[in-house]
């Protein structure tokens, strides 16, 4: 007998069943984000999520889908964030390990003395977009120098969220705008155009939004208050990081070599990693009393008491006792297992967001705005508002520029829209969206990275925010939308 022939067919969804799990995740949301406020990204949105996919189950099998099947999604949809959660842990280990090497007290103390609060957001902005320009990793920018920063923050007395939306603004610049990063590699292939093009095509809504992004970020630093000479929360903080460290330049190499591997398009988790494994080494090497001290085990050997002090940095961060409680909250921090409560937030917004796709209820929703998109810069702004969407849903910037990439480009072929105008779009709303949402691989990533909470910081990503908008007004306004050109004839001659 032909199993084939007595499967059930399967249904298409109501726009309405489309809706609903995304309309109860949320109320879930809005409702955990009152009652826990930051603490919401500790299990009440992780419950969210898991509850929003079951209910897309329930649909899905409702009209058809075999529970295998959807379970056979959750294992693929969890399977595409498999690196990014590895490179999150090493990004643990390697915060631990800088901090216990002096790596990151030496760049406190440059920052602290080279950094004036009057201009110190700007320049955090700029820093961290030529040093992402450069490497092309955001991820990368926002675990080394971007940890950093917010330390030189702290030392300054300015806003950590101000700061992380400045770090956040320069990385993701410089992500977008380097040929080396693999989102402006994925998002041509995916809508068709080529690498070079696509990024001269996204000068035209980059520039304007970092531009104005650097004058409020100035405009923050001239008129928005702060320390103007500098004055400290944490008392003489340089004093209190030579007393517990020895630093110096040469605690900046192993920074130099994880830039470098970067710069070669070394893959991100291994290159993160040797930068941990590499502190490590400086920390045993140049730290050995605070390493000692941090094992905490008097009856070890000094050998076995470096090496357990350099193992418990990876895997458990940095615990500080300056005697300073603004410094020591500064500086203990990191660990692989500091970073585990963030795996489980990705794990149950990648689930959710592949029974979403399974279940055909995130094709569903597109369809319904692509009927409603007629002119080009409706058709512009869909594909803007689906990308934003997906990053939502999906919680996975790659997903969101593929499966966007994937759902639109048919239409923009047979509207006669240059494959570019695609591509720029899925980076302006795809890229840059991402880590604005607190469950989304990137937005999880940057609140766990940098310490402060997505929703805190994101008033103040200025770039990211103003990218989506500049598209949308120059795609209304019909401003370098490029059109297909024409294809040569070809001409035969006998």
């Amino acid at each position: 007998m032909n199993d084939t022939a007595t499967a059930p067919a399967l249904r298409d969804p109501s726009l309405l069943q489309a809706l609903t799990p995304l309309l109860f995740l949320a109320v879930m949301l809005s409702l955990s984000v009152y009652l826990y406020s930051d603490d919401a990204s500790y299990g009440a949105n992780q419950i969210a999520l898991l509850l929003a996919a079951g209910i897309a189950s329930l649909i899905g099998m409702r009209n058809g889908h075999h529970w295998a099947d959807i379970q056979d999604s959750l294992v693929h949809g969890i399977s595409l964030a498999i690196v990014p959660i590895f490179i999150l842990l090493a990004v643990g280990a390697l915060i631990g390990t800088w901090i216990l090497s002096g790596t990151v007290p030496t760049l406190i103390i440059y920052g602290l003395k080279l950094l004036h609060p009057s201009f110190f957001y700007p320049a955090a902005c700029l820093i961290c977009a030529i040093v992402a320009l450069t490497i092309g990793s955001s991820w990368t920018v926002a675990g080394t120098l971007g940890v950093a920063l917010i330390g030189v923050a702290q030392g300054l007395d300015m806003s950590l969220p101000i700061t992380a939306g400045a770090i956040i603004s320069g990385a993701y610049f410089g992500d977008k705008m380097s040929p080396l990063s693999d989102t402006t590699n994925i998002a041509p292939a995916a809508a068709g155009s080529e690498l070079f093009a696509h990024i001269r095509h996204m000068m035209w809504t980059t520039g304007p939004s970092i531009a104005i992004a650097l004058v409020l970020f100035a405009a923050i630093g001239l008129f928005g208050g702060g320390p103007s000479e500098g004055e400290t929360a944490l008392g003489d903080l340089p004093t209190v990081m030579a007393a517990q460290f020895d630093t110096g330049p040469h605690l900046l190499i192993p920074l130099v070599v994880v830039f470098v591997l970067a710069m070669r398009k070394f893959p991100a988790y291994p290159t993160i990693l040797i930068g941990a494994l590499l502190g490590a080494l400086f920390a045993v090497i140049f730290q050995p009393a605070a390493v000692i001290k941090l094992a905490g085990n008097e009856a070890l050997s000094q050998p076995m008491a470096l090496l357990s002090g350099a193992w418990m940095a990876l895997f458990d961060g940095f615990k500080a006792d300056t005697g300073n409680a603004a410094a020591d909250e500064l500086l203990s921090r990191g660990g692989m297992s500091s970073m585990l409560n963030t795996v489980w937030l990705i794990i149950c917004a990648m689930g959710f967001g592949a029974v979403m796709e399974k279940t055909g209820l995130l094709e569903r929703m597109i369809r319904a705005v692509l009927k409603a998109a007629r002119s080009t810069g409706s058709l512009i702004a869909a594909t803007l508002g689906t990308a934003i969407g997906a990053n939502v849903v999906a919680a996975d910037q790659y997903m969101s520029i593929v499966l966007t990439g994937r759902l639109y480009r048919p239409e923009y072929e047979r509207r006669g829209l240059a494959p570019v105008n695609l591509s720029r779009a899925l980076e302006d709303a795809g890229t840059l969206t991402s880590p604005l949402i607190p469950w989304n691989t990137c937005g999880a990533y940057m609140a766990a990275t940098l310490g402060v909470a997505t929703f805190d910081y994101l008033p103040y990503a200025f770039f990211n925010l103003l990218s989506p908008l500049v598209a949308a007004v120059f795609a209304y306004a019909g401003f370098k939308i490029l059109k297909l050109q024409p294809q040569p004839a070809v001409v035969h001659r006998g």
